[in-house]
Formats: structure tokens, C-alpha cells, sequence
């Protein structure tokens, strides 16, 4: 479990630093009159993602976690995990045709009251409330806007009232 750990922990930093760099090809500052830069969102989750990762890191070279050396995975654990990874490599893979509000409430749905077997009201209110979330904190606030695919001529009356 240990092992697993630190691998995990190390893969993130990895990566963070991956998505650090990537991130600067855009202002990652306060650009005047317009707000964040474009990279500033991913940049500064990638910090996060990378101290986070090293606290987890750091944590386990001092004892303080469980060092047992059980499996990372048994058996009964590997098939939900490659659901999830195979819904979300799926969920991926539709955003760029039917765009991120159609693709994440349809994971959401699958996720939670498929898979979660929660109520349906939950899933709702969630499938609902996430996109709407999501509009209005990046493309209204943040000006950044995500990718609609063939739902993007459903967007044009919201441009013309939010810009």
C-alpha cells in the first residue's frame, strides 16, 4: 500500500508539473480589463494538485499512515475502478461532439443513479445544477468557454445576453 502511494504521489506531482508548464503558454497573471489569464485556472490547479500531492508524499516517509503490504487492489476493487476510468474516457471522448454540457450530465446521471444507485432527485438536482455551474463560473465569469460541439448554435441567445 505504501508503494502504491508514493507511486501515485509521484505520478501526480509529475503530471502537475506537466500541466504547470503547459499552462504557462497562457498569461497565467491578472490581465487589465479582462480579468484572469487563460492559463491562470489550470496553472494554479496544478500547484494545488502538486502540493497536495507532496503532502501525501511527505506523509508517508514519516509513519504516520498505515504501512501495510496489502494489495493496492483486489479483485473486487479493479472492476469499479476500470468502470469509472472506461465512463470517464467515454464521457471524454463526447465532449468534443456533443459538447462539456451534454457530456458531463450524462456522466453524472450514469454515475450517480446508475452506478451510485442514488435517488433520483439527487441526480437531478446535480445533472442540472453542475452544467449550469459551469457556464456561468467559466464562460460568463471567467470568459473561457468550453467546447459545445453540435449544441453550440443552442448558446448563441445566451451570448448575446452575457456579452
Amino acid at each position: 500500500m505504501l508503494v502504491a502511494e508514493r507511486t501515485i504521489a509521484g505520478a501526480v506531482i509529475v503530471m502537475s508539473i506537466y500541466f504547470m508548464w503547459h499552462a504557462t503558454a497562457l498569461p497565467i497573471g491578472w490581465v487589465e480589463g479582462q480579468g484572469p489569464g487563460g492559463g491562470a485556472f489550470p496553472f494554479w490547479l496544478s500547484v494545488l494538485m502538486a502540493l497536495a500531492a507532496g503532502a501525501i508524499m511527505a506523509r508517508s516517509f514519516t509513519g504516520l499512515i498505515s504501512q501495510t503490504h496489502e494489495r493496492f487492489f483486489d479483485g473486487l476493487m479493479l472492476r469499479p475502478v476500470l468502470l469509472v476510468i472506461v465512463s470517464l474516457t467515454i464521457t471524454v471522448a463526447l465532449i468534443p461532439i456533443v459538447g462539456a454540457y451534454i457530456a458531463i450530465p450524462l456522466f453524472l446521471v450514469w454515475y450517480l443513479r446508475i452506478y451510485g444507485r442514488h435517488s433520483l432527485r439527487l441526480t437531478a438536482i446535480l445533472a442540472i445544477s453542475t452544467p449550469l455551474f459551469l457556464f456561468f463560473f467559466f464562460e460568463v465569469t471567467l470568459k473561457i468557454l468550453l467546447p459545445k460541439g453540435v449544441t453550440e448554435p443552442l448558446f448563441f441567445p445566451l451570448y448575446a445576453i452575457f456579452f
